[in-house]
Parts: structure tokens; C-alpha cells; sequence
């Protein structure tokens, strides 16, 4: 099974999409089959979802989970069960490729929030040149299990996370076509719908590539880590004189590009293990320094600069002081950053946030109420919830060749695996 192309858009100062072949969900078991990323569950979590259910992508993203508990997730026959269970789908016909190159459109709808992003291919060379801009480091084992996995399947089976400066003209074709029935609709468990229809018709798919060359340069919203193994690939394809057939096919990678001001960025909040041997009386006066602090203040700050801390079953609200809010450099104004700089690493100790044990993410869609839970549990000593960092900013550092701090966005809604897939 190959991966149907269309010729490349080439140009110094545009980003290079390209229509693609998708291999698919049948329409009436797409939500038996697609699941949310490989990496905002736990083994146990994905076990636990796809039990009794022998199409839930989670074998394939997760294989692990057909096999013992203690069985090492990087292990080459967890890779190999994930291959296994992947042409599984594909041989019973409950996942399909198209006959011919196409763009899609993917919308997602939770509660008020609604998202329409284009999938397709976005090109290597891209990444490699700058145009797709990047704001986060990858660790390279995350980027290895990708490589693996990609490598295993022949296929891309999660789209990286894609935003654009909004176009009007592209807003109107987007608005025409999602005007006609669906080709996939369905609602999750977590209550997202997810709504896609195909664009095989070559003059809509033309109209689409010329809007696109009034794009500069597109951004990594989320998906770091399987854009930079997409690359990877098709470096080593290159090196190693692959057919130009194969090389081509790897040349691009799977991703849904959304515009600016239609994407949702949820807080990622921080729990520490403890309060690196301060005496809690003693953390606090400390952090009076940097911040204005009000007992049994909101859990969720509602502006930038602005933090809860829950410590001690109390949430305390802190606001950062007026002359420690007035840094010139925009990644240090980030509120991230903030807290890293003034409190996570001179006070708590935490020097690298990208390697220590004592320090724990969690996504804003879990709530305050998680926070709460594993403070409460006493795994950990305090949390801090954060405002959420904007669009805007996460654009402006990725414009400055800026890295921005581990963690600082969580996107929500999650893209669905198995929604759209790319054949190698």
C-alpha cells in the first residue's frame, strides 16, 4: 500500500503543504477506532480504555498494552505487536486509504470551543529551513520511540498540531465546504466532536494551495516530538539513497494546520515533590518577595502574571509584583518562565525542569481538582496553577528563534489518532 502524492509547492517564502492519500477510519467504526495521543495517558490509563474493544488505535500507539504489565515499553516486539495490530485494521477493512491525493478538514467541538484545521502534508524541508517555526526542545528518547514507531508501521498514524496567521480567503473555503455533509462525525467519550469531510476536487484542492502561498511560515502548536522524527526519517532516506519514491513519501509529514485565533491553549500547571527543606512559614515569607500573596484566594488565576498556589489544603492567590513584571526579553515575561526563574529553581531548587524527578506536569483540562488530589495524597508538597500562556505569544517567541520553557502550553482538544493516517 503506497502513499499517493501530488507534486511539491516550491517556494523560498511560503510554507510547502501537499494533498496526500489519508488511510482512514470506516465512518461508522470511527469512533470505536480513534483514540487521543499516545502521550497524555499512562499505560495503565490506555489499558483501561481499550479494554473490550479489539479496534481502539491504543494497540497500535500503545501496544504495550497487549502485553504484560512489566514488559519494557520500548521493547522491539512492543513496536512489532503495534505493526501487528495496525495491518490487523487495515485487513479487515475497518481502516481505508483513498484513491487519490486529497486535503481534508478536521473539526473538533467541545462545549462553545470550535476548531477547523486542514490536514495534510507538511514539508521536511520546512522544518529543516525554519519555515515551520519551533518553540520547544525534544529530548531525543521521545524523538527515538517516534523514529521506531513510524519506522515499524510505514506510516504516520498522529498528526503534528499546526497553526497559521488566520486568512480570511482561507477562513471561506473552509466555511463552503464544512457547509456540506461530513464524511466522518462522531463524539467521543470526553464529549469532543470530531467531524471530518475529504476535499478530493483538484480545483478546490488548487484554490487551497494558492491561499497558502500567501502563508510565510507555519508553527509547531503541539507534536514536537513526531514532527522531529518525520525528519529524521527522511534525512536518513536521503543519506542512505533511498528510491526517490520512498524518499518522497517521507519528505512530508502528517499534520493539521488550524488558524491562529481559532486554537485553545489550557494552563500547564506544576506540583512539586516538597519544599526543598523550607519550613512552610519560611517558603512563604519568601515568596512575599516576588509576590502579592492572598490567602484562600481562586484557584485559577485569571490574568497573566498571576498564579494559585495550594499548599497545605489552602489555595493562596499570588500576583506578581510590579517591578519583576516588567522584563524586556518576551520568553522572560512568559509566566512560565516567571515561576521558573523567581521560585522553581532559586527557592524549590529545581535547576532543569526537563529532567528533574521532584517536579510533575499536569494539563489544564484535569482541573484544579487534580492539583488538589495529589497534593492531598502527599506525593507531592504544593502545586501552581497557571494562566494560560496566549497564541500570540507562543508565535513571537517561535518568530524570535525563541525556546520557550518545558510545558508552557497544553492544546486542547487533543487530535485523534487514527483520524487520518500516512503511509510511508
Amino acid at each position: 500500500m503506497t502513499s499517493l502524492l501530488s507534486d511539491p509547492i516550491l517556494s523560498p517564502t511560503m510554507a510547502t503543504i501537499r494533498p496526500f492519500a489519508a488511510l482512514r477510519p470506516r465512518p461508522d467504526l470511527a469512533e470505536r477506532i480513534c483514540e487521543l495521543p499516545y502521550d497524555v495517558m499512562s499505560s495503565e490509563e490506555a489499558r483501561a480504555i481499550a479494554s473490550g474493544n479489539p479496534l481502539s488505535f491504543l494497540r497500535v500507539s500503545k501496544p504495550e498494552i497487549d502485553l504484560p504489565p512489566s514488559t519494557d515499553v520500548h521493547a522491539i516486539g512492543v513496536y512489532a505487536r503495534g505493526q501487528e495490530n495496525f495491518q490487523r485494521l487495515i485487513t479487515q477493512g475497518a481502516l481505508r486509504q483513498d484513491p487519490q491525493p486529497c486535503f481534508y478538514l478536521y473539526r473538533q467541538v467541545r462545549g462553545p470551543h470550535n476548531q477547523v484545521g486542514l490536514v495534510a502534508g507538511a514539508s521536511c524541508e520546512d522544518y529543516l529551513s525554519g519555515r515551520i517555526k519551533k518553540h520547544e526542545l525534544t529530548r531525543p528518547d521521545k524523538e527515538d520511540d517516534r523514529v521506531r514507531h513510524i519506522q515499524t508501521l510505514r506510516a504516520q498514524t498522529g498528526p503534528a498540531f499546526l497553526v497559521y496567521r488566520s486568512r480570511q480567503a482561507i477562513n471561506e473555503l473552509v466555511a463552503r465546504k464544512t457547509a456540506e455533509r461530513p464524511d466522518i462525525d462522531f463524539v467521543a467519550p470526553d464529549e469532543v466532536r470530531h467531524t471530518a469531510w475529504v476535499i478530493a476536487d483538484s480545483n478546490v484542492i488548487g484554490s487551497i494551495q494558492a491561499e497558502f502561498e500567501h502563508i510565510p511560515a507555519l508553527y509547531i502548536a503541539d507534536g514536537h516530538h513526531r514532527s522531529a522524527a518525520a525528519v529524521r526519517i527522511y534525512q536518513a532516506a536521503k543519506q542512505s539513497g533511498a528510491s526517490a519514491a520512498a524518499s518522497d513519501n517521507s519528505a512530508f509529514f502528517l499534520s493539521v494546520i488550524f488558524p491562529h485565533d481559532q486554537v485553545q491553549i489550557l494552563p500547564y500547571n506544576r506540583v512539586v515533590k516538597d519544599l526543598n527543606s523550607w519550613p512552610t512559614h519560611e517558603f512563604l515569607r519568601k515568596l512575599e518577595s516576588i509576590f502579592a500573596v492572598q490567602a484562600g484566594g481562586g484557584a485559577l488565576p485569571a490574568k497573566k502574571h498571576n498564579f494559585g498556589l495550594y499548599l497545605g489544603g489552602q489555595w493562596r492567590a499570588l500576583s506578581l509584583r510590579p517591578p519583576l513584571a516588567s522584563a524586556a526579553a518576551p520568553v522572560d515575561q512568559l509566566d512560565v518562565t516567571v515561576l521558573q526563574t523567581h521560585v522553581l529553581g532559586p527557592i524549590l531548587g529545581i535547576g532543569d525542569p526537563r529532567t528533574s524527578q521532584r517536579i510533575h506536569f499536569v494539563g489544564g483540562i484535569r482541573g484544579a481538582a487534580e492539583l488538589e488530589k495529589l497534593v492531598n495524597s502527599n506525593e507531592f508538597a504544593c502545586a501552581f496553577s497557571l494562566f494560560p500562556t496566549s497564541i500570540e505569544d507562543l508565535m513571537t517567541m517561535a518568530d524570535a528563534n525563541a525556546i520557550m520553557p518545558p510545558k508552557s502550553t497544553w492544546f486542547e482538544p487533543k487530535l485523534r489518532d487514527a483520524m487520518f493516517c500516512y503511509l510511508l
